[in-house]
């Protein structure tokens, strides 16, 4: 009896515990659990089978040395004839994973770091200290563009010291260690053509300069991906998507005529030198560049080591000036920041870093596209093509040149001070006559006159594929601000400026029948597998002159070179027809006596195939008037690329130049007495020193270098030009004294 009521008191106490209303809470709890479950299942399925993956290869791509970027190989640059100019060589990355290496430390630290040591002669103790500092790591990349062999030395190493181990049984070996793609540019000539091809910088995705600058789109490719993912069994696949390569450009350049251009430059620069001097060959029938230099080369494959004319305290010094002009530029209000007190707000190192700076940009500059100067007497041919092509004058027209011819007040000189006499349009150009262009000029008015020179491309941008070429608007007249005797000095090229590929187009449309093409060095576009993406056809911009005008001129300029008392005398090649035309240019600071001195030819005169532009800037000897400078740099180029370029001579051929096949330069020609000190080009008249034209003895009285032709009412005014270009400070004309002369600033063009 007893037993049975302890039984019924157990079973009252277990349903105590558990009463209905908390079975009905574990319930809800069991349920609401059951569906979550349900749900975190239902999304694991859909992982698993929809967006499986996605994730593995994002988990993947997440471990550097299972998912990398395969890098595009930039494209090569050609010259016209398939001559490498620009290439890209695969060199190699290293990269370490420390992780990797001490997941087992005793069996991979040693032998990893022995492999780095022997195949790269790294510091033991270095790599040591890196790879324990860094063995969280998956990533570090040691070191940069290691070459092919260096690549397969470690490879080669690598697996013998597999079978090693392997012997050895000790379970050690080589990880963590592995090589990324990557392209190195190369230029296989170094400086040739250095300032037309520019440079890619140092990881290869963007260009300075030239055609490396102004086609980096086309060069350009784009980088492919090697990533892993795991498959349906789970196993680690590799999926690459392969880099899109760069296009490769094909030049209009010839390397054999670049590098005749660039020899005699260099001959030039080491027997006489100059400020600057730059060369431009073209064709003149369809505006191809076949080359273009200047004095500033610099080697491609190292583009920022220092010419040897920057010494530290050039460097310095042009670092000083920066910096003031930087300081400047961040506080326009503040006070002037002089050379003595530079550093207390810039230290040594930024100064330098300015000066460097300043040093590169100077060398990198495109003489030939970038900088202005007034051309001088090449300029006149348009003067002369924009009278013909008006009706202004027929070209049988005759002018009497005096010396000088009164323009608005202002007696302006001529190039022969005592007077050509009677001369002929023809003559003008031959005799480079001042004061015929001025009486051409002023029949053809300014409206006409200026409408010309834009007909000519001066004041704008030719449109040449390359960066940083200037307009020189700035420092050109026009109709609406040309005073006479603005007019009558840019008649024969004084007081306005020009660049050089600006003159060597409007000369190639002058010479060619009048057609005006686009100047350009890039003739077409390939693709990986060689087939043409792109053909740069000749761009015909405008018409600028008749076909009567182009043969009338190209007479003209055939009798300058080869007629006897024309100008260009110095630029003859035997057995070739060479037309062309000298400039000697006053630059501004006219009391200084510095000159451009240049030449502008071409080959055969009836039916032009080149044309070649020399132009020299200050060359360094006390008289700088020598066109005859720039016509022999003319001549050595042409004697040698008109054979190569398969222009036959018209004429036999006996040897004229000396042993060593180079001429001698003019000891003669320049400013002589009879012209010293004129507005123009004193060089430019044939005839011996103290003598007329008409062979009078000219008086001893007239012989005195003092008396000097000038543009005011008396002579101790000026030396006949305008002290400033359109556009700059001081248009006053330059004072002859020394007490009273003005500093103008030279007329150089910055880049635009």
């Amino acid at each position: 009896m007893k037993t049975s009521r302890n039984t019924n008191r157990q079973k009252n106490r277990k349903t105590k515990i558990f009463p209905r209303y908390m079975q009905e809470k574990l319930a809800i709890t069991v349920l609401v659990v059951t569906l979550a479950l349900f749900a975190l299942v239902m999304v694991l399925y859909d992982l698993m089978t929809n967006k499986k993956d996605d994730f593995n290869q994002i988990v993947l791509s997440q471990q550097e040395y299972d998912s990398r970027t395969i890098p595009f190989r930039r494209g090569d640059i050609l010259d016209r004839n398939g001559t490498y100019l620009a290439t890209s060589e695969k060199v190699y990355n290293l990269i370490l994973d420390p992780k990797q290496i001490m997941s087992d430390s005793n069996a991979y630290l040693e032998a990893s770091v022995n492999a780095l040591v022997d195949c790269f002669g790294y510091d033991r103790t270095e790599m040591m200290n890196l790879i324990n500092e860094k063995k969280d790591k998956y990533y570090i990349r040691y070191a940069k563009q290691l070459t092919y062999d260096q690549k397969e030395n470690f490879e080669n190493y690598k697996e013998e010291k597999r079978e090693e181990f392997k012997k050895a049984g000790d379970g050690k070996g080589i990880r963590g260690i592995w090589f990324e793609d990557e392209y190195k540019r190369i230029y296989p000539y170094n400086s040739v053509g250095c300032n037309v091809i520019g440079f890619a910088r140092d990881d290869g995705m963007d260009g300075s300069g030239g055609i490396e600058q102004y086609y980096n789109s086309t060069l350009m490719g784009t980088n492919g991906r090697e990533y892993g993912y795991l498959n349906d069994d789970s196993n680690l696949e590799r999926v690459i998507k392969p880099a899109s390569n760069g296009n490769t450009v094909v030049s209009t350049i010839d390397t054999n005529v670049q590098k005749i251009v660039e020899k005699y430059i260099t001959e030039w620069e080491q027997e006489v030198g100059s400020k600057r001097v730059g060369v431009i060959v073209m064709d003149p029938n369809n505006g191809e560049v076949l080359a273009m230099a200047n004095d500033k080369t610099f080697d491609l494959n190292n583009p920022r080591q220092l010419r040897p004319e920057y010494t530290d305290d050039v460097v310095k010094q042009l670092g000083i000036q920066e910096a003031i002009d930087d300081y400047h530029r961040k506080n326009k209000d503040a006070e002037p920041l002089t050379e003595a007190n530079v550093y207390a707000h810039y230290s040594n190192d930024e100064i330098m870093s300015f000066g460097k700076q300043v040093a590169w940009n100077q060398t990198w500059r495109n003489f030939c596209i970038s900088d202005g100067f007034e051309p001088g007497s090449t300029a006149k041919i348009f003067t002369v093509a924009a009278g013909l092509e008006e009706g202004s004058i027929t070209g049988n027209e005759t002018y009497t040149c005096n010396g000088k011819l009164e323009i608005g007040g202002w007696p302006i000189s001529c190039v022969n001070r005592y007077g050509h006499g009677d001369l002929t349009v023809e003559q003008g150009l031959m005799k480079s006559c001042n004061v015929v262009m001025m009486h051409i000029a002023q029949k053809v008015g300014k409206q006409k006159f200026y409408k010309y020179q834009q007909q000519f491309g001066f004041g704008s941008k030719t449109g040449i594929d390359l960066p940083g070429e200037a307009d020189n608007k700035t420092l050109m007249y026009n109709a609406e601000t040309a005073d006479p005797a603005s007019l009558a000095t840019n008649a024969f090229g004084q007081n306005f400026n020009c660049s050089m590929i600006q003159m060597a187009a409007a000369y190639c449309s002058v010479i060619n029948g009048g057609s005006y093409y686009e100047p350009h060095v890039v003739k077409q576009i390939l693709n990986e597998q060689g087939s043409i993406v792109k053909k740069m056809d000749p761009v015909l911009v405008r018409e600028t002159v008749s076909e009567s005008t182009t043969k009338f001129i190209n007479e003209a300029l055939y009798k300058t070179v080869n007629a006897q008392g024309g100008t260009g005398s110095a630029a003859k090649v035997e057995g070739y027809t060479i037309a062309g035309k000298t400039g000697t240019a006053e630059k501004v600071g006219r009391d200084k006596k510095n000159y451009v001195v240049s030449f502008c030819g071409y080959a055969p005169a009836d039916n032009p195939q080149v044309l070649v532009y020399v132009v020299v800037d200050e060359p360094h000897v006390e008289e700088q008037a020598h066109s005859t400078y720039a016509s022999k740099i003319f001549q050595k180029i042409m004697t040698e690329i008109l054979p190569y370029l398969n222009i036959f001579p018209d004429t036999d051929i006996t040897p004229s130049l000396p042993e060593g096949g180079q001429a001698e330069l003019p000891s003669e020609e320049g400013i002589s007495s009879s012209t010293e000190g004129s507005t123009e080009e004193g060089t430019e008249e044939s005839t011996e020193v103290g003598t007329l034209e008409n062979g009078e003895t000219i008086p001893p009285e007239a012989l005195d270098p003092s008396e000097e032709a000038v543009i005011g009412p008396s002579e101790e005014e000026g030396y006949g030009l305008p002290g400033a270009l359109p556009g700059q400070t001081n248009p006053a004309r330059i004072p002859t004294t020394a007490s009273s002369s003005t500093e103008a600033s030279e007329t150089e063009t910055k880049e635009e």
